[in-house]
């Protein structure tokens, strides 16, 4: 399969702030390309604040032409209309990069932290500090972009298991 670089975008969704990363991966090494947040306005309609997100990760993608992309599952948390609003910016996270004809992944978090920390239950600042041991030239300025990292770093480790396991379920 040779070292082709494959680029990936990971998204952490949330409707206040979604975190994006951008890695370039070869199967063995990672090096960041780029990360940031796409924020949306607190007092307009739900609708409007979708939208928000869902052109804000349009235009990362156009920038950084990721070839696939990784979303994290949602988690549900003990309010309903707080789970509701994650998942429907979820929606817009994993509506925006199939817009764009890109593979998409999900992952569940805890196979994200176990993937970049070893552990299933590590805090923000243990994947934090490991996204600057991974990718020194990371500039991390906030949890979900180290989050949306953690993701691409996720689905670098595990894409090509995946591809086998398509693969074999289309036989």
């Amino acid at each position: 399969m040779g070292n082709t670089v494959i680029r990936i975008i990971g998204i952490d969704p949330g409707l206040r702030r979604t975190g994006w990363g951008v890695v370039d991966s070869d199967g063995v090494r990672l090096s960041y390309v780029a990360s940031g947040l796409v924020t949306s306005t607190a007092d307009v309609d739900l609708a409007y604040r979708l939208r928000e997100l869902f052109e804000g990760i349009r235009s990362v993608i156009a920038a950084f032409k990721p070839q696939e992309a990784a979303v994290e599952e949602t988690f549900v948390n003990d309010n309903p209309r707080s789970t509701l609003k994650l998942g429907q910016a979820r929606g817009m996270a994993l509506l925006a990069p199939a817009m764009g004809g890109l593979p998409v992944a999900e992952y569940p978090p805890n196979l994200i932290k176990k993937s970049v920390t070893g552990a299933g239950h590590a805090e923000k600042r243990q994947i934090e500090a490991m996204i600057g041991f991974l990718l020194p030239k990371a500039k991390v300025e906030s949890a979900d972009e180290a989050d949306a990292l953690a993701i691409a770093i996720c689905h670098a480790n595990h894409r090509q298991a995946r591809a086998r396991l398509v693969a074999a379920a289309l036989r």
